[in-house]
């Protein structure tokens, strides 16, 4: 039987991969904590922890009919971003995929009442939610899985928290040791062009309002306390403070560790940090002993939070 055997909200800022020269300028000559948290969360957990594969929840990836699961045996090639191609321009990447965990996660959507579907087209374009965080925390590890999910745009809160249940599902079917990565930001408004080159340091005091940054460090507090439950309960709260694709990463990733009822705490690796703008922050959730407290992927029917319209 398969299991989840740890968790994250992880930030990608395209910061990260810009060179290091470059990455102290533009933080008046500090090294970004994203850059050297993601070293100590390599060394700690995906050098040391015994796993298979790791599935992204890409925040970059919108789809819209159903929710799509990768499932090529393998991915390679180089990556430039649309978005920023000056930052992230001809990056190599070459990992295998998990077809069977693909499928197997897939076949459980109609029984929680949503559609998956495992896509194994070789031209199936890859997100830097996904590439960022490989290149800190894969590259080198040839034998680790990576799979990707990605955000469905005309989905809600419950449709994301379903996904994760299936998801939890579909580990379960198999004999997979996995590792989930809810691969996004917290709050996320960018300052316009003209002025968010005054605002590329990574102090807190650049984020765009005082209240999206007392909005992120009220949840990264309850994260820490295991308070996923209060997350949940105060989505509608955090929503006006434009969470990074409204925070269906984190809502599927928690979807698979037991929704409202999951308690487990997080582990903080570097900073909270500034990036034009937006709340971004690396947390980690350690499997606890007796296992995502609370976790009961079976049901099908919605809790009142959970059926809160997004």
């Amino acid at each position: 039987m398969g299991e989840i055997v740890g968790a994250g909200l992880l930030a990608h800022v395209p910061t990260i991969m810009l060179p290091e020269e470059t990455r102290k300028e533009l933080n008046e000559g500090k090294e970004l904590t994203l850059v050297t948290g993601l070293r100590e969360l390599r060394k700690d957990v995906f050098e040391t922890l015994d796993y298979d594969t790791v599935v992204v929840l890409d925040s970059h990836w919108a789809t819209t009919v159903e929710f799509v699961v990768t499932a090529q045996d393998r991915r390679a090639g180089l990556f430039t971003s649309e978005e920023l191609p000056r930052g992230m321009c001809r990056l190599p990447f070459d990992y295998p995929g998990d077809p069977e965990l693909a499928r197997n996660i897939a076949s459980f959507a109609e029984k929680h009442g949503t559609w998956i579907t495992a896509i194994d087209d070789a031209y199936l374009p890859v997100y830097y939610a996904t590439i960022n965080l490989w290149k800190y925390l894969g590259e080198g590890l040839p034998d680790k899985r990576w799979v990707t999910i990605g955000v469905c745009q005309t989905g809600d809160m419950e449709d994301h928290l379903r996904l994760g249940r299936a998801l939890a599902e579909g580990i379960a079917a198999t004999d997979r040791k996995v590792l989930l990565v809810a691969s996004g930001a917290l709050s996320h408004t960018f300052w316009p062009l003209r002025e968010l080159r005054d605002h590329e340091a990574s102090d807190p005091t650049h984020i765009f309002t005082p209240q999206a940054r007392e909005a992120d460090l009220e949840r990264i507090d309850w994260f820490k306390q295991g308070r996923h439950g209060r997350v949940l309960e105060t989505m509608p709260e955090f929503w006006r403070y434009r969470p990074e694709a409204r925070f269906f990463h984190y809502l599927m990733m928690v979807g698979a560790l037991g929704g409202e009822s999951c308690t487990a705490p997080a582990r903080q690796y570097g900073e909270y940090e500034n990036s034009i703008g937006t709340g971004q922050a690396l947390l980690w959730f350690d499997r606890p002993e007796a296992g995502w407290t609370g976790a009961d992927h079976s049901r099908t029917a919605p809790t009142e939070t959970e059926s809160a319209d997004a």
